[in-house]
């Protein structure tokens, strides 16, 4: 297939011409999963796992933010890169932590370089902001190539093999959600996290897009995401959106609830929500 080299978007190589993950043979994932494993050993000398864990059944995940609870220390942010393998020089963060004045909401009027040392500040909220695994997703409908898509557990995803670089996907996205790596992801080799997904954690080659996964190495293990167990304060609430008994049924039930903007039918699985 030569659909990506003719479009004359991003890296040629090797990579592009591998067929389409959802298009894989078992004996294609295997040899694709060796030869990652093979460059994370030669690339940051660390052995690393891939994993190919596929949605669960009868699972629909979403996510709730509690924005009184919030004060904007951004522990979060720094669990999530150390959890998804983001190159730290520069750093790449998919959580965007918005400091706003309170009464009002503004993405593109937000501070998002306030000290977090000196949080909470008098008269502001804060607002982060990730993927929000929109089920009506601009970013999908735009990729060229087919490289993003929304699973049957709502996590939209990318195949960074396929992926050529273009940034639609960041262009359409109106959460900013997307990050192009312009570089070879640099990880001490001590930082590296062993424990990854094809679709989500992985070392990523340059020239291609990243997201948030809602983690999803982990949470198709039954875990939370990273930033939620990194949250001092609470704030962060995850669950099954088919499970009548999950935490975060209750609050989209019994919370006051909202989604940012929400008039752009983008239908995010992303509740914002207070007390």
């Amino acid at each position: 297939m030569t659909l990506g080299p003719a479009l004359g978007c991003g890296p040629v190589s090797r990579e592009l011409f591998h067929k389409h993950y959802m298009e894989m043979s078992k004996e294609e994932v295997d040899t694709i999963l060796e030869r990652i494993r093979r460059d994370a050993l030669e690339d940051y000398g660390r052995e690393i796992d891939v994993a190919t864990d596929g949605p669960i059944p009868g699972v629909r995940f979403g996510y709730a933010l509690n924005i009184q609870k919030c004060n904007g220390n951004r522990r979060c942010v720094a669990a999530c890169v150390e959890e998804n393998n983001q190159t730290r020089e520069p750093e790449i963060q998919y959580i965007r932590v918005m400091q706003m004045d309170q009464g009002h909401i503004s993405l593109e009027e937000s501070d998002h370089f306030y000290d977090p040392e000196l949080v909470p500040s008098e008269g502001k909220f804060y607002l982060p902001s990730q993927c929000h695994q929109c089920a009506n997703p601009p970013c999908v409908s735009v990729c060229p190539v087919g490289a993003t898509w929304q699973e049957p557990d709502n996590i939209v995803v990318v195949d960074y093999d396929w992926c050529i670089g273009c940034r639609y996907c960041a262009a359409a996205c109106p959460y900013w959600a997307r990050r192009f790596n312009w570089n070879k992801p640099k990880i001490p080799k001590d930082e590296i996290n062993p424990n990854t997904h094809y679709l989500s954690n992985r070392p990523r080659p340059s020239g291609v897009m990243e997201k948030c996964t809602f983690c999803l190495q982990r949470t198709r293990k039954g875990r939370y995401p990273a930033c939620l167990e990194a949250c001092p304060t609470g704030a962060r609430k995850f669950g099954n959106l088919l499970d009548p008994d999950s935490e975060i049924q209750y609050i989209l039930r019994n919370k006051r609830v909202f989604r940012l903007k929400e008039e752009l039918n983008t239908q995010p699985n992303f509740w914002y929500y207070m007390d």
